[in-house]
């Protein structure tokens, strides 16, 4: 039986210490039982004291199924007892199952920044560790190692004696800190593999673990070298978040651990499905989009873009993927551009999975939907994450299509005044003459007008209350994004002539998202085009779906 690696997650504590990230108290809870359900072993809620948040949390924590609550905090201060630290009693007297305490291991660290001496600081380690297990029973006392990589390098000796100090007070961990992120990777497995060598022969019991920063890029690369070397627990945080450049990604991490170096977690194979959609949770907690290119999870991972590569991947995956993509519940992606080839095409239509079986695209139209989309692309339209927009170029290419409706007109003023109170206002108002059309026939025009804060919701409010009697499904519909992006013009010298792209994503009813690209030299077309095609991929599969009840 492969030997087993604890993982620790510090994404509510250590990530939330990253820029422009604020848990609040719901985002708590649903990350550590999201957690918990993926099969973690360790969750560090957070700093009790250290804010109201994390003081709430601990006052009242999720109930875990299988992971244990870690509070953390610092040693007592010094030239103080252990046992009236009030700062020390706050992280030890909650509802937490263990309490992992922070101390240097720096010399450096110990001399210049906290002022006090080697010994002392050795005695508030030790006492503080004891006060832990005093209080919490053995077993349940960690001791993080801050700046231990820097201090071993520069007093191996002395950062040895720290953790000779938790040890005695009863640490059943000590994790290695590189704190600034400063190690490499080979420096951090000789010198793990050093101190489990020395500590294992004074305490067999001691575990030893890692917490590595990515301040060089190198905070995965250093956790698996530190596991090569002998460590036992990886603590990392949910996409890598944290303070400056972040700690060491966990998303990356667990499927590295379970998939390359065949090492057992407490996470299920079958759970390992999930991983995509616990990175998923936290940036829609902190409201981030997704990183494209994320090992194993990003959008981007199991995308295939040149012609060589999408035939090569048509032939045999293994051609371009190092895995299954479903292992980690992500999904392979052949993107059509102006690269693709036929190859990529067909096996992007099958993905997909927008025409019934009945329907197919003839391979002269393949040839035609081709050259359609690398002259759409010149012009400054992007197919590799627009699925819906185009999914219609492709119903059409089948002889699928139907418009449901047209734009005939439409109208966008924006007006600025000030209220009664003083206050700027802006308000944007949008008038729409739409036209119904199924299969090419032309019915009753339909006119609406709506009011919003900004031009593109009043155009979409106005159309979708044009629309409403007729498709009432589209009040459905959610707008989770919209992105802008200027195309500069191919002549220097036209700088204002430049094409804008829009992408908009949509949510449906059911969860389903999809997204949509507008192209034009005027932004509210652009957005307009984006809109209507969002609508008609809604109105196409709920019109799919009726056919086949």
């Amino acid at each position: 039986m492969a030997e087993k690696i604890y993982l620790f997650d510090t994404t509510l504590r250590d990530g939330a210490q990253g820029a422009g990230i604020d848990f609040s108290l719901s985002d708590k809870y649903a990350i550590a039982k999201a957690l918990d359900a993926f099969g973690i072993d360790f969750i560090e809620g957070g700093w009790p004291g250290a804010n109201p948040a994390d003081s709430k949390f601990f006052d009242n924590p999720p109930k875990l199924a299988r992971a244990k609550l870690i509070a953390f905090g610092m040693t007592c201060k010094a030239k103080k007892s252990a046992a009236n630290d009030p700062g020390l009693a706050q992280v030890i007297n909650n509802k937490s199952s263990i309490a992992c305490i922070v101390g240097k291991t720096s010399t450096f660290q110990v001399e210049q920044i906290l002022k006090i001496s080697p010994e002392e600081n050795l005695r508030i380690i030790q006492q503080s560790c004891e006060e832990v297990v005093k209080r919490k029973g053995q077993g349940n006392s960690m001791f993080d190692a801050e700046h231990f990589f820097d201090g071993y390098k520069d007093n191996p000796n002395y950062a040895l004696q720290c953790i000779e100090s938790a040890q005695a007070g009863g640490a059943s961990w000590v994790i290695l800190c590189d704190t600034n992120g400063g190690s490499m990777p080979d420096e951090v497995e000789l010198i793990v593999r050093q101190v489990v060598e020395k500590m294992k022969q004074k305490n067999p019991e001691l575990n030893i673990g890692i917490h590595a920063h990515n301040d060089t890029g190198n905070a995965i690369a250093n956790s698996l070298a530190a596991v090569r070397a002998g460590a036992r627990q990886v603590q990392g945080t949910i996409n890598g978040i944290g303070e400056r450049c972040g700690n060491a990604d966990l998303i990356a991490i667990i499927p590295n651990l379970m998939l390359k170096m065949k090492l057992a977690t407490s996470v299920d194979e079958k759970n390992l499905g999930g991983l995509l959609e616990l990175s998923r949770l936290l940036d829609s907690r902190i409201n981030r989009v997704p990183r494209t290119e994320a090992p194993y999870v990003g959008s981007a991972a199991f995308a295939h873009k040149g012609g060589l590569h999408g035939a090569a991947v048509a032939k045999n995956t293994r051609a371009y993927e190092h895995i299954v993509p479903e292992i980690v519940g992500n999904r392979r992606n052949i993107l059509v551009s102006d690269q693709a080839g036929k190859a990529n095409l067909i096996a992007r239509i099958n993905n997909l999975k927008i025409l019934d079986g009945k329907s197919e695209v003839k391979p002269q139209a393949i040839d035609r939907l081709l050259e359609q989309i690398k002259i759409r692309e010149a012009k400054g339209y992007s197919y590799e994450d627009a699925d819906a927009s185009l999914s219609l170029l492709v119903i059409k290419a089948a002889e699928q299509y139907d418009e449901f409706f047209n734009i005939h007109r439409f109208r966008v003023t924006d007006e600025r005044r000030w209220n009664a109170l003083g206050e700027e206002v802006i308000e944007s108002e949008a008038v729409v003459s739409l036209i119904e059309s199924h299969n090419g026939v032309s019915e009753e025009k339909l006119t609406a007008a709506n009011s919003a804060q900004g031009p593109v919701n009043a155009l979409d409010k106005a159309l979708r209350k044009g629309l409403a009697e007729k498709y009432p499904s589209l009040k459905n519909l959610r707008l989770a994004d919209y992105r802008v992006r200027i195309i500069p013009p191919e002549k220097e010298s036209s700088g204002s002539e430049a094409t804008t792209r829009v992408s908009i994503d949509f949510i449906g009813k059911n969860g389903e998202a999809w997204t949509t690209v507008g192209v034009s030299a005027n932004i509210i077309v652009a957005s307009l085009q984006a809109l209507a095609d969002s609508y008609r991929y809604l109105l196409f599969r709920e019109m799919q779906s009726q056919k086949t009840a």
